[in-house]
């Protein structure tokens, strides 16, 4: 017996655990009422990834899970028979939305891998688990592709968001597995809401029931105009706000949209291209250069495995492109430099060229491009 609140227990600690006998026989009983309340009342809290500087509390109201079956046609084709296995950590809305709250919602079985699970074992399970979808961050499937894919002949296709997806791993994974990976645009403040899918293989467009805007400062831009992709602000899924901060969420709001902080561009079709995030766009003589179309670019440069355009300042008003890359070896300003001139506008073209073991990653996998810039300021002076 031990003391529990002054009242007198059994200690059970190391009890086994018995089951009543008739407890199969509950599967058999009316379900229960469900206990409605209102769908503004909050749900649960999930943090940003911290990319664009300090990781905020985002509370989401219980409407914000009916609100993602918007997901399930136009990114996942999802059905009630699939088998969804996600590879991340439970830190970030793609692992809890696209791993657990989604496949729950319509009846389809989830797995969620542990996060230490090498990535030269992932092929493997997902064959043995007879896996219909897989969900990863672009990070993922680049390192799984540094080893040899088992064949998984249950998969239909890849999800893949958190940031954009280099052309070269979607290809290298079709090859592999003859399965392709529809990417979706999302934030910790709305989860997902522009994907490619199935039905839109190429092609990001905002899913059914969104209604999507490019802004500039007086409101939405011209179709071909570069701008702050935003959301309105009567989507279910956008959230109550950040947590014990009401000025921090007013300022993402203009008029009736919620700012994202990211760069687009939309043409006349509603088909949108991501340019990367608004801190992240760089200022090469006077011109915003995005640094995604850079790193699109100079991935292509035979020898660079990996890469990240990076705006640097070299003195007082001046600004130039920085390329970091990864490679087994440096390679040679002159051949990155032939390539640059080969692919990208002048003004695009890195001035810089600085060959890096590895790149700076978030928990979500994430590239850092802010502790780049920070660190090669840093031992500049």
């Amino acid at each position: 017996i031990v003391a529990q609140n002054d009242v007198a227990v059994p200690d059970t600690t190391n009890a086994p655990v018995v089951l009543p006998t008739n407890y199969l026989s509950w599967r058999a009983l009316k379900p229960a009422t469900y206990q409605l309340g209102s769908p503004e009342r909050p749900a649960y809290i999930i943090f940003t990834s911290g990319t664009g500087g300090t990781p905020k509390a985002v509370v989401h109201a219980h409407r914000a899970v009916w609100a993602r079956r918007m997901m399930w046609e136009d990114w996942y084709a999802l059905s009630p028979d699939d088998r969804l296995f996600h590879v991340g950590a439970f830190n970030w809305t793609y692992t809890l939305g696209t791993g657990l709250m989604d496949p729950w919602a319509i009846g389809a079985t989830a797995l969620v891998a542990d996060v230490t699970i090498a990535p030269a074992n992932i092929s493997a399970l997902l064959a043995r688990h007879r896996v219909t979808i897989f969900a990863a961050a672009p990070g993922v499937y680049r390192q799984m592709l540094h080893h040899p894919i088992q064949p998984i002949p249950t998969l239909r296709h890849g999800l893949s968001a958190g940031e954009k997806m280099p052309v070269a791993t979607h290809d290298a994974w079709h090859k592999a597995t003859g399965t392709r990976i529809y990417e979706a645009f999302g934030m910790s403040e709305c989860s997902t809401f522009i994907s490619t899918g199935p039905s839109q293989t190429h092609v990001s467009r905002p899913q059914h029931g969104r209604r999507v805007a490019i802004l500039g400062e007086q409101g939405p831009v011209e179709f071909g105009t570069s701008g702050t992709i935003a959301i309105a602000k009567t989507d279910l899924g956008l959230m109550l706000g950040y947590w014990n901060d009401e000025q921090g969420t007013a300022e993402r709001f203009q008029d009736e949209w919620f700012l994202t902080g990211d760069i687009g561009a939309m043409n006349a079709n509603g088909e949108i291209t991501y340019l990367g995030r608004n801190d992240d766009m760089m200022n090469a003589g006077g011109f915003r250069v995005s640094p995604i179309e850079v790193e699109t670019a100079m991935r292509r440069c035979k020898n660079v495995q990996d890469c990240a355009a990076v705006g640097v300042t070299v003195k007082d008003g001046v600004n130039i492109i920085a390329l970091f890359y990864v490679a087994e070896d440096a390679i040679d300003d002159v051949t990155l430099k032939t390539h640059a001139q080969s692919n990208l506008a002048r003004y695009k073209q890195p001035r810089i060229y600085v060959h890096s073991a590895s790149l700076p990653r978030g928990a979500n996998n994430k590239l850092l491009r802010r502790q780049l810039r920070a660190d090669y300021q840093r031992d500049e002076t």
